[in-house]
């Protein structure tokens, strides 16, 4: 059974940083991707950034040049680096692996609350 589980969320004033952690365990492909959404109370769940295990990574233009993902193959955890925080990115923060077989699989950890104050 694969779990996902978030850590890292909290309260930061504008200007500063955070950084989210996520591990993966049980039966995880050696092909994936993993990556982080948020959602922020009344709007709809939306891509932050996501990479794959090759190394690819993509991001949304609200946070390109402020965050950064990474990740660890081995460990089977993904991070995210936020720089210069601005009170838009308060949402509840997820994280998502998404593997492929026959059909997709995505998991979800049970997310982690960043705000971000003015």
């Amino acid at each position: 059974q694969v779990q996902v589980v978030e850590s890292g969320g909290g309260l930061v004033q504008a200007g500063g940083s955070l950084r989210l952690s996520c591990a993966a365990s049980g039966s995880i492909f050696s092909t994936n991707v993993m990556g982080w959404y948020r959602q922020a109370p009344g709007k709809q769940r939306e891509l932050v950034a996501v990479t794959t295990s090759g190394g690819t990574t993509n991001y949304a233009d609200s946070v390109k040049g402020r965050f950064t993902i990474s990740r660890d193959n081995a460990k089977k955890m993904v991070f995210l680096q936020m720089n210069s925080l601005k009170p838009e990115d308060t949402a509840v923060y997820y994280c998502n692996l998404r593997q492929f077989s026959l059909h997709v699989y995505d998991y979800w950890g049970q997310g982690t609350q960043v705000t971000v104050s003015s």
